[in-house]
């Protein structure tokens, strides 16, 4: 199947790692050019050089910081400037910490507000403009916590659930633009965020890291975890020119795990 990605730009939030970054290999692969984003310039570095190497789309990074305006107009601005226009937004965020309701302070909440979802909401504001000119697609990375709560995960739960809101919203709101935005929900993709819950979890029942892995993978029907690039193939349809009706919606990549309807 022909994706139609080649020369389109794709912005990446969040992409020197993990999913972000598999998403980006994926579209590069396609033939987009691609601007990645992280907090480690270093890291950012050596990650655009790995994408380099593919020889397909271009590459470009920035440090940012997603909880601050000022780097995310810059980060949209810049990415206009390296490539000329934007047709593909691809909202990410690390996960806020774990903790049940009694463990966290005002403080954590706030963090978690910013970074998992007013981030979002101010990336998309910058982008917008961009996106009018042509048409494109925005795909809001969310969890697997939007279908069914995950215990521990009390603040992930909560602004999740917000994207899910936000974009059923704008699915409306954008459609006369000719702009798709869609919601995607990783379960239990090897990552190293999945490793942390996984850890974090083994703590707090005092086990081995291995016994609680086991116990995850047999309640996923396909028994096992999904990796990052099973994730961007999912991405990368809801990006291309393959998806022409979808918008609104929200896709879980978990194997099977959540049996919610």
């Amino acid at each position: 199947m022909d994706l139609n990605l080649t020369g389109k730009t794709a912005l990446v939030i969040a992409s020197s790692q993990g999913l972000g970054f598999a998403i980006a290999e994926r579209l590069v692969k396609e033939g987009t050019n691609v601007m990645i984003s992280g907090r480690d310039d270093e890291k950012l570095r050596k990650k655009a050089h790995e994408l380099e190497a593919i020889g397909m789309g271009k590459v470009a990074f920035q440090k940012t910081d997603i909880t601050k305006t000022e780097d995310i107009k810059r980060l949209v601005t810049n990415t206009i400037d390296r490539f000329g226009s934007l047709h593909l937004l691809v909202n990410n965020a690390g996960g806020p910490p774990a903790g049940s309701f009694e463990d966290l302070t005002d403080d954590d909440w706030q963090n978690a507000f910013e970074l998992n979802l007013l981030s979002y909401v101010r990336v998309i504001r910058e982008a917008l403009p961009f996106l009018k000119q042509q048409g494109g697609k925005i795909l809001n990375i969310a969890s697997s916590s939007i279908k069914e709560p995950i215990p521990g995960l009390i603040l992930s739960n909560t602004f999740r659930t917000g994207i899910v809101g936000l974009s059923k919203t704008l699915a409306s709101e954008l459609a006369e633009y000719n702009i798709l935005i869609n919601t995607i929900a990783p379960g239990r993709i090897a990552t190293d965020r999945v490793k942390h819950l996984d850890q974090f979890a083994a703590e707090k029942q005092g086990v081995e890291v291995e016994t609680v892995e086991l116990a995850m993978k047999a309640a996923i029907p396909l028994k096992r975890y999904g990796t990052p690039e099973e994730f961007a193939n999912v991405a990368a349809f809801l990006l291309s020119d393959a998806n022409t009706y979808m918008t609104g919606s929200s896709f879980l990549v978990d194997g099977g795990m959540i049996k919610a309807i």
